[in-house]
Parts: C-alpha cells; structure tokens; sequence
C-alpha cells in the first residue's frame, strides 16, 4: 500500500514538474505594432526610420521581438480604410499612423486598439481628440498645432 501511495505521488510529483517546464517553455506573444500609411514607404522614410530608432532605444527590434505590420496604400486614399481594417483584423496591439487620412480611417476601424497618430496640423479640429490636453478615446500622439505662437509667425 506504502509502495503504491509512494508511486501515486512521485507520478502527480513528475507530471506537476512536466506541466510547469512545458509553460515555461511556451514563446512569449510577440508585438504586433500595425503601421498604416496612404502615401509610399519612399515619402517618409526618414520618419519610419527615426520610429524605428526609437523602438530600438527602447529595447524593440523589429524582427526580434517584435512585429511590425505596415500597410501602405501608394497614394490611392480609397484604399486607406480596407488597410486600416485589416490590421484590426490582424489583432495589432497599437496603430500607427503617417497622417490625418490614415488617423481617420482607423479612427472608423476600431474604438479599442490604440492609435498613435504621426503628426496631425489640428487633431481637435478634424475631430480626433477632445481636446489636446484631454484627448480621450483611443488616439494620441503628435501635433504641430500651436495656437499660442500662430500669431507671431510671418510668412515670407
């Protein structure tokens, strides 16, 4: 009986161990970051570059550890919202848009995955925030509003 109660619990013992180096052994989920743009990859370069850049001075490689999904719609805007719809079908943890096209139409794909806009001249006024120090929602990002100097600017 002692030999039999022995084994039952040196079983459960390796079956427990088994169970727990299996889950250790499961691949961490990988980021999935959707970047969606209506122009072409050539025209910003620079700033998908210097995105790049910054996920790296943050410990993300694309490739590594982490995913990024672009979509591109080569200057045919009517093809901006299928773009911005399929990300959200593939699941993305955030959105990253090139402009006020793009922002708009993952505005329109999804309440729920985060939007970081790459730049917008007024978020507020084209509808995407409430406001610039309460944006609300789902979108953040950047903006080159800056009401409080418009005023001291010339033009040449």
């Amino acid at each position: 009986m002692k030999k039999a109660r022995l084994s039952s619990i040196l079983i459960a013992v390796l079956m427990l161990a088994v169970a727990v180096i299996a889950e250790a052994q499961q691949p961490k989920k990988i980021p999935r970051i959707g970047f969606l743009g209506a122009l072409s990859p050539s025209s910003i370069s620079a700033r998908i570059e210097a995105f790049r850049q910054g996920l790296r001075e943050l410990g993300y490689v694309e490739g590594k550890n982490l995913v990024i999904e672009y979509r591109w719609a080569e200057g045919k805007f009517d093809r901006v919202p299928a773009l911005a719809a399929e990300l959200v079908q593939l699941k993305v943890e955030v959105i990253v848009t090139a402009g006020p096209t793009d922002t708009r139409a993952a505005k329109q794909a999804t309440v729920t995955i985060p939007i970081v806009m790459g730049f917008d001249n007024d978020p507020v006024g084209s509808g995407f925030v409430a406001s610039l120090a309460q944006p609300g929602g789902n979108i953040t990002g950047l903006s080159t509003l800056s009401p409080e100097i418009s005023g001291k600017r010339r033009s040449f």
